[in-house]
């Protein structure tokens, strides 16, 4: 299993299994997730950048991954990716190195993919 299969497969078992909870305010949350990053005044594409950069400052791989994923889908290049990858260096310094190599990494995954 590749790393994009791997981390959609489990994301989807564990999302299922919270979902399952029927807690009202994960719920919620995931509602406002999801409807954060529909289009409006800002188009899809741009609000995964954000996404992504805000998630590679924040460190979180698997936030990383999901708008890798989604930025692909969305029809991102790789000269726009690291543009956003820079952007979240310089705001998040040297500790989103080891994030940015595995962004890296996923990317190279997803263009893969559709070889």
């Amino acid at each position: 299993m590749n790393l994009i299969e791997e981390f959609n497969t489990y994301r989807g078992q564990m999302n299922e299994k919270i979902m399952a909870a029927d807690n009202k305010v994960i719920k919620r949350f995931f509602n406002l997730d999801t409807n954060t990053y529909a289009a409006g005044a800002v188009n899809v594409k741009t609000k995964e950048m954000i996404g992504l950069a805000c998630s590679m400052v924040l460190r979180c791989d698997d936030c990383i991954k999901y708008h890798l994923g989604k930025s692909f889908e969305e029809g991102l290049s790789k000269e726009e990716l690291f543009e956003v990858f820079s952007i979240a260096t310089v705001i998040g310094g040297s500790i989103v190195i080891p994030h940015l190599r595995r962004a890296v990494e996923y990317w190279e995954e997803l263009e893969n993919t559709v070889k």
